[in-house]
């Protein structure tokens, strides 16, 4: 299988091209779970892969609670539907609790701390209903549980890893937090080896063609758990061979699905990107730097026929957007037309004006 078969199918199968679902919980649970740390651009992710979307529609479906958001797999923020929320975070919560267990010593922050704050927690927002990061932070407080440092964040993760809280709604443009009993009325009961089936079947249809290390690594599972997982699903996949490894995927993909000339602005640390640990299909490594940081920032993405051909970033005035563009190359005038397209998309996600601002050609550090 070469790159270009690779980088094509995985638009198809992540429906970043040709989407075909309406509703955001429903491209919530077919990706299994979608990083969501940045979450202005994390709703972006979703929209773009609806036939029809905006930032406002999104948002208010995560507001009712029909996708939550909350620390899984690796150990940083996703969107998850809300019946998958519990057996996911059951299969993440050992290894991000290890992952964790250092930090935690030099906080001091021990298995009694964290069993105080989480009956302090479940008290205060069954009373409450929801309650901000600073709400929450001053209560802890007021109970002699210090949250200065990283403390909050920590306590709140273990919180959401023993399945106490997850997100509520919004406030204003405040997340908040709350129980998660009262946010999932309906839950998948898979026991362990159901779940890492379900988790791997779901990456394969969603994100293949990708090799077990991929999945690996997006699914923060040990390489030999993340193998036995694929031999559980290995039967309902196909494979095909790319240099030494073996790529899983679903369904075969008709690339004649994909667009005369593809073009994509995708949101940062979109699954497209961040969701293999092998990501030479679609962008080369000297570009890498480019669009992802050395502190593990990713940027938004220039995809252009599959492949990264620069980055993007956006600057909100009164009712428009602008968008500037950084290339990693010149591009032709069909490819710049579509780009303008793209923008011009993007504004309607957000329901403003756009404007593209000159672009710059020049290598981005």
């Amino acid at each position: 299988m070469i790159s270009s078969g690779i980088s094509q199918s995985r638009l198809i199968n992540q429906r970043i091209e040709n989407p075909g679902f309406t509703i955001p919980a429903e491209i919530v649970s077919y990706m299994g779970a979608m990083q969501a740390q940045d979450y202005s651009m994390a709703k972006r992710a979703v929209g773009l892969r609806l036939k029809s979307a905006t930032d406002k529609s999104v948002e208010e479906a995560y507001c009712r609670g029909e996708f939550l958001r909350t620390h899984l797999l690796r150990p940083t923020w996703h969107f998850v539907a809300p019946e998958d929320i519990r057996w996911m975070v059951r299969l993440s919560a050992s290894q991000i609790k290890i992952q964790m267990r250092s930090r935690d010593r030099q906080l001091e922050l021990t298995e009694a701390v964290f069993t105080k704050s989480n009956l302090i927690l479940g008290k205060f927002l069954s009373e409450k209903g929801n309650a901000t990061r600073d709400e929450i932070s001053d209560e802890l407080n007021k109970s002699g549980i210090k949250t200065d440092d990283s403390r909050l964040s920590h306590l709140m993760v273990r919180a959401e890893l023993e399945e106490i809280v997850c997100s509520g709604p919004l406030r204003g443009r405040k997340q908040t937090y709350a129980l998660m009993e009262e946010r999932v009325s309906r839950h998948k009961d898979l026991n362990h080896e159901e779940s890492l089936a379900d988790l791997a079947l779901r990456y394969f249809t969603s994100h293949g063609p990708a090799t077990v290390m991929d999945f690996s690594w997006w699914s923060g599972l040990s390489l030999t758990t993340a193998r036995q997982a694929l031999a559980m699903v290995k039967p309902q996949l196909m494979n095909e061979n790319s240099g030494a490894e073996t790529c899983w995927f679903k369904n075969p993909v008709n690339n004649d699905m994909m667009a005369d000339h593809s073009v994509h602005l995708l949101p940062a640390f979109d699954e497209y990107l961040i969701s293999y640990r092998d990501r030479n299909a679609v962008i080369g490594i000297e570009n890498s730097r480019k669009a992802i940081s050395s502190n593990g920032i990713f940027k938004p993405l220039i995809v252009v026929n599959g492949r990264v051909e620069g980055i993007w970033k956006r600057n909100i005035v009164k009712d428009t957007v602008f968008v500037e563009l950084a290339l990693f190359r010149p591009q032709k005038k069909t490819t710049m037309k579509a780009i303008e397209s793209a923008v011009l998309k993007y504004g309607d996600f957000l329901e403003l004006k756009s404007r593209l601002s000159p672009v710059n050609t020049t290598s981005t550090k």
